[in-house]
């Protein structure tokens, strides 16, 4: 509960210095991995990790050192996001918190629990423009779900356990504590039970994670759902935060609702299950998005309606009532207005309803006919006849292999939308990426991450020739800490994302994006980093023995594709636009041809 004391750890009382405080804190909160580079704010509590690990060699707390604190924060998040669990990353003052400001607001935007710890210059010359200062609290405030500067040394665990419950209570999100160097040298008394008493946040926050749905508004929403002749799921990444997965797959079935996902809420629907139409909004599926034009009752659960769902709100979902689930009431009605609400855990609501519904009988069997119908006329599919590879081609060919079991984590471009579309994910946690800030470099460092989080996982970063550049030194943390992660790397030569937006919307003027004229040999680049298997290909003939081969290396592997500049992801739905102005490409069919109603085959059923 946030705001209660914790049972009393061992060392109650002890004298220690705030540095040893900080790791026993830790320690106590069962944190296992720190991500971090150290620095002179910082030296203190790095300090005391090695003497920490020297005292508990039975269990100690590994360190990940990464290339840049970047990195060190992308993969705290990939931890945070394979496993629920708070991801811990610590860096130094100056540069090193302000290289970690990216991955805090990156941490925000998806609402990932992380604990950043920060050095801090000593409190009698803050404010002075001292060696590697940086105003950490008034540069973190508007990217983090809350920030600390410690002042007071007596007050430092607590702080750092308060920190921990705000991470995870509630919309999770990332938490920053500055501690000058004089607290870590601090010594006083071990407090090991205390937590900083902030009652509104606390009472709130539990209000909502206890609270279970009035019988009353659970037989409001069932009399909505029983009325509407075409019902849809619109799944966030909320449901995978919460842990809502089993619970919306449950709800699909006793009512037979279809459902469609968001970026960030892939896995918490089994992509191969029938009722699964896949992502929605800007890249995806058509089927999707026709089915989000068509539908007369879409059910939101722990989504935001975001811009890349609902560019244009009013003609979002403009046949449908709206009912939405969110555990942040700033949510609700925040784009779009909503016929019916309720502001709680994602898991427990829909528990809720189906206790309050199971009685009840629908039939949504003439919607789901048609779902099918839509499905098959509008699947998937890119140009199959070209001699160049098609990234579509790679995923396809990589989801053979994986058959949706590997954590696929991925950078941001192209690639990022095509792994969206073409993998399978059969569980909630197993897809990785930056969805809301849309971070460059994010891929790598996260597969890191998740790998550390999860040794026994195949964990797989797709990444692009743009997006890998940004974080390419964090291929030597794979090497130095032998991580089996496999790198498959989409080159087409250029930003490829955004060469489509200069290709569809400014004539053809590739300003800064053509990276042709690069050097850079990333095969060379991965071997010189110590990858013992770091192999290229450009034909579909090594395409298969290769991937074969790298998936089967023990220990981490470097795969570069080099695929086709001129590749562009369909469908598409452009700045602006309305579903139904969608843009399918040559090798997806519209609904232009005519209705999907024409090819409804009876013998199809859920």
């Amino acid at each position: 509960m946030v705001g209660s004391k914790p049972k009393r750890a061992h060392n109650h009382g002890v004298i220690m210095s705030g540095a040893d405080m900080t790791l026993q804190v830790l320690a106590d909160e069962g944190v296992d991995t720190i991500f971090g580079y150290s620095g002179g704010a910082i030296l203190p509590t790095y300090d005391a990790i090695f003497r920490y690990n020297e005292n508990h060699p039975d269990k100690p707390i590994e360190l990940i050192v990464p290339a840049n604190e970047q990195g060190a924060g992308f993969m705290a998040a990939g931890y945070a996001r394979s496993t629920g669990k708070v991801g811990v990353f610590m860096v130094t003052s100056g540069p090193g918190a302000t290289n970690s400001a990216t991955p805090i607001r990156d941490c925000m935007a998806d609402s990932v629990p992380v604990v950043l710890i920060c050095g801090q210059v000593a409190r009698a010359v803050i404010g002075t423009d001292a060696f590697q200062e940086a105003p950490v609290y008034s540069l973190m405030s508007p990217c983090a779900k809350h920030v600390f500067l410690v002042k007071d040394p007596a007050q430092l665990a607590a702080t750092i356990r308060t920190a921990f419950q705000i991470a995870k209570s509630g919309r999770p999100g990332p938490v920053v504590i500055d501690i000058p160097k004089d607290v870590q040298n601090w010594e006083g008394p071990y407090d090991s039970e205390s937590v900083l008493q902030l009652h509104g946040y606390g009472d709130r926050v539990n209000e909502i994670k206890q609270k279970r749905m009035p019988v009353e508004t659970a037989r409001d929403f069932l009399r909505m759902l029983k009325r509407s002749k075409k019902p849809l799921l619109y799944v966030g990444g909320g449901a995978v935060i919460s842990n809502a997965s089993e619970e919306i797959r449950k709800f699909m079935k006793l009512y037979q609702v279809p459902a469609v996902t968001t970026l960030m809420g892939i896995g918490a629907v089994d992509t191969t299950d029938e009722l699964c139409l896949h992502m929605l909004g800007m890249h995806g599926t058509a089927y999707a998005n026709y089915a989000v034009d068509d539908c007369d009752f879409l059910i939101a659960i722990g989504a935001r309606f975001d811009d890349r769902v609902a560019g244009v709100p009013r003609a979002f979902a403009p046949r449908a009532l709206i009912a939405h689930i969110d555990i942040d009431p700033a949510e609700i009605g925040k784009v779009k207005p909503v016929d019916w609400q309720y502001v709680g855990d994602a898991a427990l609501a829909l528990r809720d309803l189906m206790e309050a519904g199971k009685s009840i009988e629908m039939n949504h069997q003439p919607w789901l006919k048609e779902v099918c119908a839509m499905k098959k006329r509008h699947r998937l599919n890119f140009n199959r006849d070209s001699e160049v590879i098609q990234p579509q081609a790679v995923l396809e060919l990589l989801n053979t292999y994986t058959k949706g079991e590997a954590i696929i984590v991925s950078g941001v471009g192209q690639h990022q939308m095509f792994c969206a579309q073409y993998f399978d994910f059969k569980h909630p946690r197993t897809w990785i990426s930056s969805g809301s800030m849309g971070t460059m470099g994010f891929g790598l460092p996260a597969a890191v991450g998740a790998q550390v989080a999860n040794p026994g996982k195949l964990v797989i970063d797709v990444d692009g020739d743009g997006s890998i550049r940004m974080n390419i030194g964090e291929l030597e943390t794979c090497t130095t800490y032998n991580l089996p992660v496999k790198v498959l790397l989409l080159n087409n030569y250029g930003d490829g994302m955004v060469v489509q937006w200069q290709t569809l919307y400014y004539n053809g003027r590739f300003s800064g994006t053509d990276k042709s004229l690069r050097t850079k040999d990333f095969v060379k680049t991965a071997e010189a980093d110590g990858f013992k298997f770091s192999k290229s290909v450009s034909s579909y003939e090594d395409l298969k023995p290769a991937m074969e081969a790298f998936l089967k290396f023990q220990g981490p592997a470097f795969l570069e594709v080099i695929t086709d500049k001129h590749a562009f992801v369909y469908p598409m739905v452009g700045p602006g636009m309305p579903y139904k102005d969608m843009l399918t490409g040559p090798y997806i069919e519209s609904r232009d041809t005519g209705p999907a109603s024409e090819i409804l085959d009876t013998s199809d059923s859920f």
